[in-house]
């Protein structure tokens, strides 16, 4: 297998640079001509090229078999990097932007009739593109959004509006961890061999992952929008063995296994490099792992290891590589 390659890139006319929310703007985009854009499905993301030169990625949220535009919705990252500052405060309609083609690492198994969403925040975005696929397709689901307050709730009205009646529940909880929602009884059991799907802050989804550790592991589905904590201050560096060539290789506090790898001549297949789409798991040998992916179930984790974001406790591991 090989590395996957970039994918194309187009120049994109903005038509829509709106606040949807506090803190939140949709951004639409269209090619100048008129011209269709390339197909995408739901879950799907495109990269932005910001003014500022930062490469940033975003969810579709529009509806799949629409070929007029995409659209996305962006929340203002006040202790972010300054990419989506500059897109909300110095694109306007009528600018250019840079923007890949759609790549899907979250799609929907097309054989799937039942789907649970549960969103977070700006993690709605993939599953607006989401709900509008399924029902198209005349399929079931359910959603469960939660949020801070009205005011920071994107596509609040629509989700509000009388088809969504008992498919979609919004909660508040005002900045409250004492009043989140309690996920518990939702995920105590896999209802009509459901496709759970969730996206928002990596703790809602650490909490959803441990919480689903009795669902069918190819049922349970993670974007992250945030990376994991794939570098922390008490990181050490470590070595890994590659069992297929005996060599040993030094991995620093800065680097990951998968960056140690190509930066060593070695073909790796990576996606998503947050640790949720599985691509990068790989066969755990020997030593101890320090998991901190979205992917692997608790009885997968002795023997696996995802090397996009996981390291090692031990001083030693060795994988199947």
């Amino acid at each position: 297998m090989t590395v996957p390659q970039a994918p194309q890139t187009m120049r994109l006319r903005v038509t829509r640079n709106e606040r949807i929310a506090d803190g939140i703007h949709l951004f639409e985009l269209c090619d100048a001509s008129g011209a269709a854009l390339p197909a995408f499905s739901a879950g799907a993301h495109i990269a932005i090229h910001t003014p500022n030169g930062l490469l940033r990625k975003y969810s579709l949220c529009n509806d799949p078999a629409e070929r007029n535009r995409y659209q996305v919705a962006i929340k203002r990252e006040v202790n972010g990097r300054g990419g989506s500052t500059d897109l909300i405060d110095h694109v306007k309609a009528g600018d250019a932007l840079t923007v890949s083609a759609p790549v899907n690492d979250f799609e929907l198994p097309q054989r799937a009739q039942d789907f649970l969403f549960v969103a977070g925040g700006i993690g709605i975005t993939p599953m607006m593109a989401m709900i509008r696929q399924v029902m198209a397709e005349g399929k079931r689901f359910r959603l469960f959004y939660c949020s801070r307050s009205p005011e920071t709730t994107a596509f609040r009205d629509e989700l509000s509006e009388p088809q969504f009646k008992d498919k979609v529940t919004i909660h508040y909880d005002y900045g409250d961890m004492s009043r989140s929602l309690d996920l518990k009884p939702i995920l105590a059991e896999r209802k009509n061999r459901e496709h759970l799907y969730c996206c928002g802050p990596r703790p809602l989804m650490e909490a959803v992952r441990a919480m689903t550790d009795h669902w069918s592991h190819a049922a349970v589905h993670f974007e992250a929008f945030s990376d994991a904590e794939t570098h922390k201050p008490t990181d050490k560096p470590f070595k890994v063995k590659l069992a297929r060539s005996g060599a040993v290789l030094e991995v620093p506090t800065d680097k990951t296994i998968l960056e140690v790898l190509r930066a060593h001549g070695l073909e790796v297949p990576s996606s998503c490099e947050t640790g949720t789409c599985g691509t990068c798991k790989t066969k755990l040998l020997a030593g101890e792992a320090d998991h901190r992916d979205l992917f692997l179930a608790e009885q997968d984790k002795a023997s696996n290891i995802m090397i996009c974001v996981s390291r090692a406790k031990s001083d030693e591991i060795e994988i199947d590589r």
